[in-house]
């Protein structure tokens, strides 16, 4: 069995910082890539920031600048280095695991933490 558990949301000022964490436990898998969303109230999901295993990165337009994506392979842990956060960063933040369990390719998603910013 895989869990993918977030954690670090909370509420912070504009123009302030946080730092999401997101672990992938288990055991008989690689990771392939993994990936931060976020779901605003009344909004989709969208896609924030993503690493693969390769190292490759891509950020969403709206946190290019801001948001920094990074991981450690020793602890199965990606973060999300949130910087100069906006009213318009609140929302839900989802981890996503792209992985390789027993020879089969599945994502997961872990429960989300809430992230808000406001004065």
């Amino acid at each position: 069995q895989v869990q993918v558990v977030e954690s670090g949301g909370g509420l912070v000022q504009p123009g302030g910082s946080l730092r999401l964490s997101c672990e992938a436990s288990g055991s008989g898998f690689s990771i392939n890539a993994m990936a931060w969303y976020r779901q605003a109230p009344g909004k989709e999901r969208e896609l924030v920031a993503v690493i693969t295993s390769g190292g490759n990165l891509n950020y969403a337009d709206s946190v290019k600048g801001r948001f920094t994506i990074s991981r450690d392979n020793a602890k199965n842990t990606v973060y999300l280095q949130m910087n100069s956060l906006k009213p318009e960063d609140t929302a839900v933040y989802y981890c996503q695991a792209d992985l390789t369990r027993w020879s089969t390719r599945s994502v997961y998603w872990g429960q989300g933490t809430r992230v808000t910013v406001s004065s």
